[in-house]
């Protein structure tokens, strides 16, 4: 079942670091082992908010939660992750209770960042993780799509299909569980991230959710008003040009942007004006511009 790591600490969205942690450290206190002996639902409880802390409290890992969600956040992040260089060692020291008490609990003995845990009992650790960046283009990142990936491991060549969800950033890295090194000591295998780089693309720019994409107007479109094929992700769109239209100046076309995540809006595609200046000139455009520069245009 998803969990809601906010709801679980009591907090809003929007809640700031200091009282994040100021809201672990008061439920922590309230149901720590410790202050529970013997009471496996406190226990439960302890375990729940601790994880919710682990992740809210590290910048990354929270904006991981928040853009991917609970379930989306997991297929990146398993329990070891989650736990790697988490330590709540200050805030258990004003309770008096020692900095290895809480991973007792949680991993059954040892450090979560030394320990795997299953059924609350150490396993050995898991094979080393193995990063390997991977290169696709503008279109896929924001629409998602299926990429087969090619990649050696401990001296094998192997492939793969990955899943790349709609909307993927440069520099996100996307969890493929076990296909990492081998455990030395029989424990599980480690995981494969696949490092995010995105291609420029020859039409688009992206900035947020939002694209970017060049358009060509003759001069007297500028001033007159005119009308244009505006490409987009999903094909080709006239829109109208106002007249007196500056160059560098932006068209908006709501809602043609890079899909929104989850249930957020898309974002939106601006179509960022040019105005051709023709190089060479007829006889007669040149008369006429002649007539308009005259007439002090």
């Amino acid at each position: 079942m998803a969990k809601d790591y906010y709801a679980v600490l009591g907090i809003r969205k929007d809640t700031t670091e200091t009282e994040i942690k100021k809201a672990y450290r008061k439920l922590a206190l309230k149901y720590h082992p410790d202050k529970n002996p013997g009471d496996k639902k406190a226990e439960e409880k302890f375990k729940e908010i601790t994880e919710a802390y682990a992740v809210l409290s590290d910048p990354d890992k929270r904006r991981q939660y928040d853009q991917f969600g609970d379930s989306g956040f997991h297929q990146r992040y398993s329990q070891e992750d989650i736990y790697r260089d988490f330590d709540v060692g200050d805030i258990f020291r004003e309770f008096g209770f020692g900095t290895d008490d809480i991973f007792g609990h949680l991993f059954g003995g040892g450090r979560g960042r030394a320990t795997g845990f299953s059924g609350g009992r150490p396993q050995a650790p898991k094979g080393q993780d193995y990063v390997m960046r991977l290169s696709i283009p503008l279109r896929q990142a924001l629409q998602g799509g299926e990429r087969r990936v090619e990649f050696r491991r401990e001296g094998r060549v192997e492939q793969l299909q990955v899943r790349i969800p709609a909307g993927v950033e440069a520099g996100q890295k996307l969890r493929v569980a076990g296909k990492g090194g081998t455990s030395p000591s029989g424990g599980p295998p480690g995981n494969l991230f696949l490092e995010i780089q995105v291609e420029a693309d020859p039409l688009f720019t992206r900035e947020g959710n939002d694209l970017l994409v060049k358009i060509r107007i003759p001069f007297s479109g500028a001033c007159l008003g005119t009308s244009v094929e505006v490409p987009t992700l999903d094909g080709k769109k006239r829109v109208k040009v106002p007249a007196g239209m500056q160059g560098g100046g932006k068209i908006r076309l709501k809602g043609d942007g890079a899909p929104g995540k989850k249930k957020a809006a898309a974002g939106d595609l601006y179509a960022v004006v040019e105005v051709e200046v023709p190089q060479t000139l007829s006889e007669g455009q040149k008369k006429l511009l002649e007539q308009l520069r005259s007439e002090g245009l």
